[in-house]
C-alpha cells in the first residue's frame, strides 16, 4: 500500500515537473521587448517607394534583416539626427549581426529632398541605411496606412517651412512582418536588445 502510494506521489510530481517545463517553454516563445510589441498587427504591413539610388523598395527586398523604419526630413533640426545617428549606434552594438540591420529613412518632405541629397543625409550616419521617397499623393497614402502623423508648417519664405511629423520607429523581423513600435528617445541599448531578441527567433 506504501509502495503505490509512493509511485503515486513520484507520479504525481513528475508530471507537475513536465507541466511546468511546457509551460516554461510556452512563456520563451513569447519574448519580452522593450518597444511596443505589434505583432499581428493588420496596418503597417509593407510598401512601395523610390530609394536615393533610384530603385523601388518593398519589405520583401530586405529578407533576412530587421528592419528599423523611420518618418522624418533632411531639414529636420533635431528629431530626425537623433534618432537616425541612435539607429546607427543600433548597429554597432549588435556587433557582428550589425550587418542584419537595416535602416530605412521615408522622407515625409519630398518637395525638397531630392534623391542626392537624401543620399548624401543618409552617409551622416551609415552608408548601409537607405532614404525613401515618394510622390505627395502616395507618401499621405502610406501616412494613413502607418497610422503617422505629418504636415507642413509655413516659414517665413516659401522653401523655409518645417515638417511636424511623428517620431516613433517601426521594426519588421526577418521575415518581413511589423513586430514592433519603438518611440523616439527611447535609446540605443533597448532597441538593440529587441532587435538581438527578433534575431535569435527561428522564421
Amino acid at each position: 500500500m506504501q509502495r503505490r502510494l509512493a509511485f503515486k506521489t513520484i507520479a504525481a510530481c513528475a508530471a507537475l515537473v513536465l507541466a511546468g517545463g511546457l509551460l516554461a517553454a510556452c512563456s520563451e516563445q513569447k519574448p519580452k521587448f522593450a518597444a511596443i510589441d505589434l505583432s499581428g498587427a493588420d496596418y503597417a504591413r509593407d510598401f512601395s517607394l523610390t530609394d536615393h539610388n533610384g530603385q523601388q523598395r518593398s519589405i520583401k527586398d530586405f529578407a533576412g534583416k530587421v528592419v528599423v523604419l523611420f518618418f522624418g526630413y533632411t531639414q529636420c533640426p533635431d528629431v530626425c539626427p537623433t534618432a537616425m545617428t541612435e539607429l546607427a549606434e543600433v548597429k554597432k552594438l549588435l556587433g557582428k549581426d550589425g550587418d542584419k540591420l537595416q535602416g530605412l529613412f521615408v522622407s515625409v518632405d519630398p518637395q525638397r529632398d531630392t534623391p542626392e541629397l537624401l543620399k548624401a543625409y543618409m552617409a551622416n550616419f551609415d552608408p548601409g541605411f537607405l532614404a525613401l521617397t515618394s510622390t505627395p499623393d502616395k507618401l499621405e497614402a502610406m501616412a494613413k496606412e502607418y497610422k503617422v502623423y505629418f504636415k507642413k508648417v509655413e516659414g517665413k519664405t516659401p522653401t523655409s517651412y518645417t515638417m511636424d511629423h511623428s517620431a516613433g520607429s517601426y521594426v519588421y523581423d526577418t521575415t518581413g512582418k511589423l513586430r514592433l513600435y519603438t518611440r523616439y528617445g527611447t535609446g540605443a541599448a533597448p532597441l538593440a536588445g529587441d532587435i538581438k531578441l527578433l534575431l535569435a527567433q527561428k522564421p
